[in-house]
């Protein structure tokens, strides 16, 4: 009896002991992955990296550094060479400044301030004189828009490229070598420069001379004027790289789990907030994202939860609208079944105003049940039942595969040059990064998430059983009537139809 009442005072003992290594074991294990994150975000936020802009050289040492990572943790490289997968992005119609020029009576007009060329402008230098208020054949002809716009001001159905583009046919048949439009009415004309139009090129130069340029060269309508103008447009593509890696569970779905690497450089892509000049680090936006990721492959590997395969892509091309994360689901380079996608986008600002916002809660109806299980008290979520947003779940979702993305929301710092690695908050990201690897623990076993009821993309959850529900509370309320093995009705409203399906938890 002795021995008995020893073993029995003996076992909680034990689990007491156990429960303290396995602790200690997590605790130290987080100090690692706190002090990766911290490498990782510096690194990549280094200014040698020149701010990482898709397709620079900074681009390519993130690429490489990223690739290390990844064959470090032992992952299957699927890329198209290696983990590398290439793609062009195509930065539309530059013009070329040397070649692209404006000068009245030999001064030199200023490029966007003074003057620009339409996309549709043919490539060709003209010289003449001439006048706003005459037009001569084999001379360049002004065109003030002023009474079009008067006359078409309660139209809305008016174009102004359309008007454009019929009189400069208009100008090239009467013999003008070019089209010099000018706006003297207080109508706001929109006529801009559009890099991406593909208007086929007009037959002579069209070029917009703006209110500055008007006002300083142009003031004095019946004068005569010595012109020089020439443009060079060109169509330029850059390279760009995803980053692919692939743990294979032979498992018949796979998880895939993103962030985007590349950031805004110097800001000559024109998305920086405090202009051009300055190096933009993006520590937070996103090296936090790509940071979390790469530790996140390295937990994964050795997960027990083999249910899925697991893809994790590094993307490219996110700051210039999403061009990597497109291009991967246009050209995929692995064959898989996705199950889910989630997504890192700047989770490198945790505190408890800011909160981890979660998005794409409902574009699953088993991220409520998942979410009701699996918590992190150390974190304040709010969640988000969006699929879209302004990062790369959003093109996942739009292929009707289920996603999560995962953000500490913005901040001052937010595309501009002081978004630097001191600013992260790195035990934050650290309880982020468990936080996902015990989401996607717990939907280890609840098969492909967007197939399990028939639910597509775009439905609207609006009824649980008995109770209806209007956002993710009152949602997660109605989650709290029903446990495991419980059945009941999921209604739906798609495209304003209500659909019923049976769900089992």
């Amino acid at each position: 009896m002795k021995k008995l009442l020893f073993v029995l005072t003996l076992v909680p003992l034990l689990g007491i002991a156990q429960s303290r290594k396995q602790r200690k074991a997590e605790e130290k294990e987080n100090k690692i992955i706190l002090a990766n994150l911290e490498a990782h975000v510096k690194y990549l936020s280094d200014d040698k990296l020149q701010g990482r802009r898709t397709g620079s050289e900074g681009e390519v040492l993130a690429m490489e550094y990223i690739t290390k990572q990844f064959t470090e943790a032992g992952l299957e490289p699927k890329g198209t060479n290696g983990f590398v997968q290439e793609f062009d992005i195509n930065e539309g119609k530059q013009y070329e400044p040397q070649t692209t020029y404006f000068v009245v009576n030999g001064t030199k007009m200023r490029f966007k301030d003074e003057f620009f060329p339409l996309p549709y402008s043919a490539n060709a230098s003209v010289e003449g004189t001439a006048s706003p208020g005459l037009r001569e054949k084999d001379e360049p002809w002004f065109w003030d828009v002023k009474d079009l716009l008067d006359d078409n001001k309660n139209n809305p159905h008016f174009d102004i490229k359309s008007a454009i583009k019929d009189e400069a046919k208009n100008v090239a048949a009467k013999g003008g070598k070019a089209l010099i439009i000018f706006n003297n009415s207080d109508v706001v004309d929109n006529i801009q420069y559009n890099k991406f139009d593909s208007t086929a090129p007009f037959s002579i130069p069209v070029v917009y001379i703006t209110k500055d340029g008007t006002k300083k060269y142009f003031s004095d309508a019946t004068a005569v004027y010595d012109i020089k103008l020439a443009v060079e447009l060109n169509l330029k593509q850059r390279k760009a790289r995803n980053v692919v890696g692939y743990i294979n569970n032979d498992a018949p779905n796979t998880v895939i789990i993103g962030a985007h690497y590349d950031h805004l450089g110097f800001g000559e892509d024109g998305n920086a907030l405090d202009g051009q000049g300055q190096v933009h680090n993006g520590a937070d936006d996103n090296a936090s994202g790509c940071a979390a990721m790469m530790e996140l492959a390295k937990l994964m590997k050795k997960e027990t939860a083999k249910n899925n395969n697991y893809l994790f892509i590094a993307f490219s091309g996110e700051e210039l609208g999403l061009f990597g994360s497109k291009y991967w689901l246009e050209h995929p380079t692995v064959n898989i079944t996705p199950n889910y996608m989630i997504n890192l986008d700047m989770v490198g600002r945790y505190d408890t105003a800011r909160k981890l916002t979660i998005g794409g809660y409902g574009t699953s109806p088993l991220w409520g049940q998942l979410f009701t299980t699996v918590v992190n008290k150390n974190l304040i979520v709010h969640f988000d039942s969006s699929g879209t947003g302004p990062s790369d779940h959003s093109s996942f979702y739009r292929k009707n595969i289920p996603v999560l993305f995962f953000f500490t929301n913005s901040h001052s710092d937010y595309h501009k040059a002081t978004d630097d690695w001191d600013k992260i908050n790195y035990s934050g990201e650290v309880q982020i990064v468990r936080y996902i690897q015990k989401l996607v623990e717990g939907a280890n076993d609840k098969g492909k998430l967007a197939e399990r009821i028939g639910l597509k993309a775009g439905d609207v959850l609006t009824q649980l059983g008995d109770y209806k529900f209007v956002d993710v509370q009152t949602y997660m309320q109605a989650l709290q009537h029903y446990k495991k093995g419980d059945k009941t009705k999921l209604h739906v409203l798609r495209d304003t139809k209500e659909q019923v399906f049976d769900v089992e938890f």
